[in-house]
């Protein structure tokens, strides 16, 4: 992995179709949207597919992204690179039922952070939201985005948790996590639709994620917390490949799969590599709790093998971003949370 030192290389890096995608969109018809493009992942993962697109010579499929776009700055960088853009509230019915008809669709709309001082919003975000997509695209495959916080927390000693798992998570977050999930589950059973759950921790972007949180507060001379004392990652450019993939993996009823990396990493010691490759000593502060958020994503290997980029190519990433002074868009993950309040 060469260095990634700005936005742009990074944007590059990120959208960088892998074989899989190509193959996979090679095989799958139609044009494919992206609900709540404008977010965190959403631009580069829709550039991921227009790139795809053109690569395999399938030029006059349409790539669009839905957001409101509150930056018209995020909705024209879509269009110089070829993505259509829609500006759309989903909480608005009208609205979401004037969109066009498309064959395929990856939803990622939805709320985490403010849960706290907000709970109703992020109710209506996570399944109010979802009602009115699903009642609208019933015809559609759907890839939706959800949470590996779905799960309650797993002894930190034993396995991670598995797609067939109970859905018995603490905090409203995650409550309303499994909410969206049962509601497109409704509207899947009820009108056939082929769906699939993208159940991701944590995607690495070099300007947020759980190895930037870490990295950022050992250089600055924070103490880390290490109550939860583990975490799983994953380059977010083979998240966005594995969901792209996934829109051939949809089902009624819906399937689930978890999507990050297999290596279970100890706070604590991502702390002290990061100190040691920062020339900073890392304060730790806390006792690893005997249970953690952590995952088993055995099932998304089977499927689409490793990852293209390796726990150490991004941890490598991430100092040297952080070494050039490489922006942070200012949302930590909140890894460290236990009772789920966001």
């Amino acid at each position: 992995m060469i260095p990634i030192t700005n936005p742009d290389d990074l944007e590059e890096a990120l959208s960088r179709p892998t074989k899989g995608v190509l193959e996979t969109l090679r095989s799958l018809e139609g044009d494919i949207m992206v609900l709540g493009a404008g977010g965190k992942m959403g631009p580069t993962l829709a550039r991921m597919v227009r790139r795809a697109f053109d690569e395999i010579g399938h030029t006059q499929r349409r790539v669009i992204a839905v957001s409101r776009f509150s930056s018209k700055k995020a909705a024209e960088a879509l269009t110089q690179h070829g993505v259509e853009t829609i500006a759309c509230d989903l909480m608005d019915r009208a609205a979401v039922n004037a969109l066009p008809d498309v064959p395929n669709i990856i939803f990622m709309a939805g709320q985490k952070f403010g849960t706290s001082d907000a709970p109703e919003l992020t109710w209506v975000m996570n399944t109010l939201v979802p009602a009115i997509v699903a009642e609208r695209f019933t015809k559609s495959r759907i890839v939706v985005f959800s949470t590996g916080c779905v799960y309650p927390l797993m002894p930190a000693n034993g396995r991670g948790a598995r797609e067939d798992d109970p859905l018995t998570p603490p905090g409203e977050y995650a409550n309303s996590c499994v909410g969206r999930e049962r509601v497109f589950s409704h509207y899947a059973k009820q009108h056939d639709t082929p769906t699939l759950f993208f159940r991701l921790c944590y995607a690495i972007d070099l300007r947020y994620g759980v190895l930037l949180d870490v990295a950022q507060k050992v250089s600055q001379g924070l103490p880390v917390d290490v109550t939860m004392g583990y975490a799983h990652v994953i380059w977010q450019g083979d998240a966005n490949a594995r969901a792209i993939q996934c829109l051939a993996h949809v089902s009624s009823p819906p399937s689930a799969l978890n999507v990050t990396g297999l290596e279970r990493i100890s706070i604590r010691e991502l702390a002290l590599r990061f100190g040691e490759k920062l020339g900073r000593d890392a304060i730790i502060t806390g006792t690893e709790s005997p249970t953690a958020w952590i995952w088993d994503a055995a099932r998304s290997y089977e499927l689409f093998g490793p990852p293209t980029v390796s726990l150490e190519e991004m941890i490598d990433a991430t100092v040297q971003w952080l070494q050039h002074g490489g922006e942070s868009i200012g949302k930590p993950t909140h890894f460290e949370v236990q009772d789920g309040q966001f």
